[in-house]
């Protein structure tokens, strides 16, 4: 199932598209997660708080809570991405049960 984006009105020429970013986090109003294999855990010993995931996340699954980070994982599609701009190697990608 592709997810849903939230009531918007898509540019009709490429050349309408603005450059960069297109969507702000959060712009998902359905789950993303039937199809992931692998889902992201951290290893809060090792984390920083650097928000490296969080700025990186191409589905705004990564929530700031507090003085740390956690996973949104109805919307993560389980791509790897934290884990590979992690600097601490805090971030596992685990197999899903």
């Amino acid at each position: 199932m592709k997810p849903y984006l939230r009531n918007y009105e898509f540019p009709e020429k490429l050349s309408d598209y603005p450059n960069g970013t297109y969507f702000e986090a959060g712009f998902l109003v359905s789950k993303n997660s039937g199809w992931r294999s692998k889902r992201p855990v951290i290893d809060r010993t090792k984390c920083i708080n650097c928000l490296q995931c969080y700025l990186y996340c191409p589905d705004g699954a990564v929530k700031r809570k507090e003085n740390t980070v956690a996973f949104d994982y109805d919307f993560c599609k389980g791509c790897g991405i934290c884990k590979k701009i992690c600097p601490k190697n805090a971030i596992e990608m685990e197999a899903e049960k």
